[in-house]
């Protein structure tokens, strides 16, 4: 029996259990005469007339007609496991092939930047509940690029005294609630501890301390006592910034800090007292007032603050204090009035009462609200319009006293024309600014910058309001300049915004508005729907310059990122 009959058996069937073979037949490119010639092997394989097995490769594009094909053969013999296939080297390129060129750093570089350009448009939105970094909450502020440690800080409560007491001292001095938050994160970061929360409501800290690992410590601290001391915020800040650029240790910035408490204010007692009555002068002059009513108001002035002091010294509140001044402002007022001084009543009591209207209480109280401090606004918000009820109570106390006595009542709402040219007003804007720097215990080289500030929001203010925008727009513009201006100004002197901002922020005087609001609806029963307007609008142009100064303080960060790490390096070089 022939041999492919044995292996297909007598059916022509291919046994179980046995494996077909399914020999490859390598085509050739030979013409059509030499077909003849060529030979089938036992194995099925075409060769050609010399004798040598065909190339297995493509036809190739020149042959006119592919050679015949022979059958595939079938055989039943089990196959045996294939040998490995020798290394073929590439076939060379064909002539006229461009050769591939290496990608230069420069494209690398352009498909990353594409490739991330991509990667952002394609990746969806973080879940709206992902928690955020307490050290994210540093972005914008000058303490964004701080030095934090590898390992933990093995003394944690330290840390958090540290932290405490100084968040106590930044708000005792009258550093707002934004400013105390991201100081006390600054801080904590820098010295280590990362899983901290931070707590401000009114007058109260609180911070919690959570390591994975360990025993939650939770502090507060209340502050109950305030003092002007912008000296003193500004070294503090200087004492952060060191902290947060890795300068510091802890040890020592307890030493600095409790320095910086017990530290000197920058001015005697005779010199603020001084600052309160030219402050006073000034700005009689600048709405309305002649030579001899900012006499009178410096006089006034001098009288309140000997009044404030001694009352302060017998522990009397606030309100009380505030109340015996504009008190004794008015009976002055009224006298000289009775006596027909060629002077007008109510501009005494005004210059009389400016230093005490809550205006920065006011201005601090709405950027707390913008900053998200709510409770901190209400409480501010709160203790102002506590201290315009005393100054009105004060105001109708002594009208009653003055008709008891026989002289008529002083309407103190009354406005005056311009009593001086406008490049003296535009000086005596920058007097009253450094004085009221002055007041608030700032620092000897911040006193004329501040100033600097105050002159160009006055120019602002007054330029805008030659376009007939109205009283209201005119301060929220003056604000965002002068915001701008403190922010860039502050921080090459390495001090905090609010140090020049909140001072050159007074000359927008929103807080007068408001008494002469409050005034005519408690002493005058059929004018209050008239007064209650004018709180209104005082109150939109309270809003306007406090949300005017964060405003310009934020479009002045692109500006200033340079400015603490510059601050930093000229330290360095001190030391």
């Amino acid at each position: 029996m022939a041999e492919s009959e044995r292996a297909e058996g007598p059916g022509g069937d291919i046994p179980a259990g046995v494996i077909p073979q399914i020999t490859p037949i390598a085509f050739t490119d030979a013409p059509a005469a030499a077909s003849d010639s060529s030979a089938t092997t036992a194995a099925g394989e075409r060769t050609t007339p010399g004798g040598h097995a065909a190339s297995s490769g493509p036809p190739a594009l020149h042959a006119p007609t592919p050679a015949p094909v022979a059958p595939v053969a079938l055989t039943a013999t089990p196959v045996a496991p294939p040998a490995a296939a020798p290394a073929v080297a590439p076939p060379p390129a064909a002539p006229g092939t461009p050769a591939t060129q290496p990608i230069s750093a420069s494209q690398v570089r352009a498909n990353a930047a594409a490739k991330r350009v991509l990667a952002r448009f394609m990746r969806g939105e973080n879940p709206p509940t992902a928690p955020m970094s307490i050290v994210d909450r540093l972005a914008g502020s000058p303490y964004e690029n701080l030095a934090i440690p590898s390992g933990p800080d093995e003394s944690a409560r330290r840390t958090l005294d540290f932290a405490l007491l100084l968040a106590e001292t930044m708000f005792r001095y009258g550093a707002g609630a934004l400013e105390v938050e991201t100081s006390m994160i600054a801080s904590t970061a820098a010295l280590g501890l990362r899983h901290i929360e931070v707590d401000i409501t009114n007058q109260s800290v609180a911070i919690n301390y959570a390591p994975q690992d360990g025993t939650p410590i939770t502090l507060m601290r209340v502050v109950r006592s305030w003092t002007s001391n912008y000296a003193g915020l500004v070294l503090v800040h200087q004492l952060v910034t060191e902290i947060a650029a890795g300068g510091v240790g802890r040890d020592e910035a307890m030493r600095r800090l409790q320095s910086i408490s017990r530290r000197a204010k920058p001015f005697p007692k005779w010199s603020v007292t001084f600052a309160f009555g030219v402050f006073a002068a000034a700005f009689v002059g600048v709405i309305g007032g002649g030579q001899l009513a900012s006499l009178v108001a410096f006089g006034s002035n001098l009288l309140i603050s000997v009044v404030a002091r001694v009352m302060g010294r017998w522990r009397i509140p606030d309100f009380f204090v505030t109340l015996a001044s504009s008190f004794v402002v008015t009976m002055v007022a009224l006298l000289m009035f009775a006596a027909q001084l060629p002077i007008a009543p109510a501009i005494v009591v005004v210059g009389g009462i400016l230093l005490l209207l809550p205006t920065a209480r006011l201005v601090s109280a709405t950027q707390d609200a913008i900053n998200g401090f709510p409770v901190t606004a209400a409480g501010r918000y709160l203790s102002a319009f506590l201290t315009f009820a005393a100054l009105v109570a004060g105001i109708a106390v002594a009208t009653a006293v003055g008709e008891l006595l026989g002289i008529e009542r002083i309407d103190v709402t009354e406005t005056f024309p311009p009593a001086y040219p406008y490049i003296v007003q535009v000086l005596l804007i920058g007097a009253a600014v450094a004085s009221i720097a002055i007041t608030e215990q700032t620092s000897r080289r911040l006193v004329l910058p501040t100033a600097a500030v105050g002159v160009v929001g006055y120019l602002a203010l007054t330029g805008v309001g030659l376009l007939g925008v109205g009283d209201r727009i005119a301060p929220a513009v003056s604000a965002v300049v002068m915001g701008f201006l403190a922010r860039i100004v502050a921080l090459r002197l390495g001090a905090p915004q609010l140090v020049v901002a909140v001072p050159a922020a007074l000359i927008l005087l929103p807080g007068l508005t408001i008494f002469r609001s409050m005034y005519i609806a408690t002493i005058d029963a059929a004018q209050i729907t008239t007064g209650a307007g004018g709180m209104l609008t005082a109150m939109a142009i309270i809003l306007g310059a406090a949300a005017g100064v964060v405003l310009g303080d934020n479009l002045a960060r692109p500006f200033t990122r340079g400015g603490a790490s510059l601050e930093r390096r000229r330290r360095s070089r001190r030391r």
